[in-house]
């Protein structure tokens, strides 16, 4: 029997068990529709809207089409996920399958998703998805699954977390136009009833497994994550260049300040850590407690300490950020004492983002995105404001609506309030390394994870988030795709 659990409320899980369903063998191919033209695929960016992300989706766009002018007189259809709908949702595709099959269901065969960083080999692409019989219902992309029961999926299959498969997004995945259809039915009858989005790959992949009768991912060799300049790129459709983003000189450290909440009870286990580890490459910083400790030191912010939430002492930090008792910067960082983070990189990161706009940066979560919800940057894995952001928000109406409110889902209302989007990126971490399968992580330079449990967190941090020197060597040489 399969076991999933399902998220109920935030940071409460209870387990449910799902029906079992064998999943009906498909065509092998052979008799596959060979006759596919990429006329018929539309191309689904999944782009953000800010500056710097728009500029990469619009290179993606003009290469592909390029790349189709030479194959085709007639060129694909490549669309920005962000404006294919209003809808503050949009990004949790799901939403938008139903306009997807009104809009194109008689026109096209297939919808092909990538991310801003996918590089598309069209004619192998197109070669690849004439394999499949675009009559039939397929889910392609490249597979992942959980090497043990993770948090961040709420535990699902835990008696065997291998089993289930979800697609690595950076690589491609594909939907055929008749699972297209049958989705976008399944979902104006039975929208999602989960009220968080928390890993979008592995819910869609959840949702069509469970509305679709065992529709099932089916992995496809040339949708790859390789380099691309990488020898085993060859055969593949896709790449992806998991490079981290550099657009200039990296921002100066003294442009940084860093707010690390924590309380009392927590000075002695998770401060050492930091002390440790990234702190020194820090020069503006400040430990923001319920106790002020000199040896430390810690800054009593005169909150009192909460078991969850600290959106009254999160407050107090943006509030102290924009007095003169703390250096003026570009940007603040707020992470909690439990986080490991790599401030060189994020550095890189930020050279890409111009501090005069309303930046407010992390790993993306959602809430209650069927209904008028709104988006959300996770504060586990570090928040990251630029100053005009942090004063937009204190400018307006928005505050806690008591102390141990959760910080981040507020600021997420406060964002969307505003009409300023959160901006996702996926180097950003809500948890530990194991949480996430060793190919998914492979690929990417990452710049922090959250919790200590059960870890060795200052072995964690000089694997994952090593200093400067080592890091440009790991990078360079694309050593993660021999992981």
């Amino acid at each position: 029997m399969v076991v999933v659990a399902e998220f109920c409320q935030r940071q409460h899980w209870e387990p449910i068990v799902l029906k079992r369903v064998d999943v009906i063998p498909k065509n092998s191919g052979k008799n596959a529709e060979r006759n596919l033209e990429l006329k018929e695929i539309i191309f689904v960016i999944q782009s953000q809207s800010q500056y710097f992300h728009k500029k990469k989706a619009e290179d993606l766009k003009e290469n592909i089409l390029k790349q189709a002018a030479g194959i085709s007189k007639e060129p694909p259809r490549v669309l920005y996920l962000h404006e294919v709908m209003k809808n503050e949702g949009a990004w949790t595709i799901l939403p938008v399958i139903p306009h997807f099959a009104d809009s194109y269901g008689n026109s096209s065969s297939w919808i092909f998703f990538c991310e801003e960083d996918t590089t598309v080999r069209l004619q192998k692409l197109l070669d690849t998805l004439q394999t499949f019989d675009k009559s039939k219902n397929w889910f392609l992309g490249k597979a992942l699954h959980d090497e043990e029961s993770t948090i961040i999926h709420h535990y699902a299959f835990a008696e065997n977390p291998s089993v289930f498969k979800y697609p690595d997004f950076a690589a491609g995945w594909a939907l055929s136009m008749p699972l297209v259809k049958r989705l976008a039915y399944v979902l104006k009858n039975e929208p999602p009833n989960s009220d968080f989005t928390i890993d979008l790959k592995h819910e869609i992949a959840l949702y069509i497994w469970q509305k679709a009768d065992g529709q099932a991912l089916t992995p496809v060799p040339a949708f790859c994550t390789y380099n691309p300049d990488s020898t085993k790129a060859t055969n593949c459709a896709t790449t992806f260049n998991g490079s981290l983003p550099l657009c200039g000189n990296p921002v100066n450290k003294d442009d940084i300040f860093v707010a690390i909440k924590t309380c009392r009870k927590f000075h002695k286990d998770r401060i050492p850590v930091v002390k440790k580890t990234w702190e020194k490459d820090a020069v503006h910083f400040e430990y923001y407690s319920d106790y002020a400790d000199d040896t430390i030191p810690t800054v009593d912010l005169g909150i009192p300490n909460v078991e969850r939430g600290h959106c009254g002492k999160t407050f107090a930090i943006l509030e102290r950020f924009l007095r003169s008792t703390t250096p003026r910067t570009y940007w603040l960082i707020i992470v909690d004492d439990d986080t490991l983070i790599s401030l060189s990189r994020l550095r890189k990161l930020l050279s890409c983002y111009d501090p005069n706009e309303s930046i407010f940066l992390g790993e993306r979560y959602g809430y209650g995105l069927g209904a008028r919800g709104y988006s959300y940057i996770t504060g586990g894995g570090g928040m990251v404001f630029s100053r005009k952001m942090v004063r937009k928000i204190l400018n307006s109406k928005c505050r806690c609506y008591s102390n141990d409110a959760p910080d981040d889902m507020v600021l997420g209302m406060c964002a969307s309030g505003l009409g300023i989007p959160v901006i996702h990126s996926p180097l950003f971490h809500q948890a530990r390394p194991m949480d996430y399968p060793s190919d998914y992580l492979s690929h990417q330079v990452p710049i922090s994870f959250h919790k200590y449990w059960n870890i060795d967190p200052v072995k964690v941090y000089y694997t994952w988030l090593i200093p400067e020197d080592k890091e440009d060597l790991r990078a360079n040489k694309h050593l993660r795709e021999d992981l």
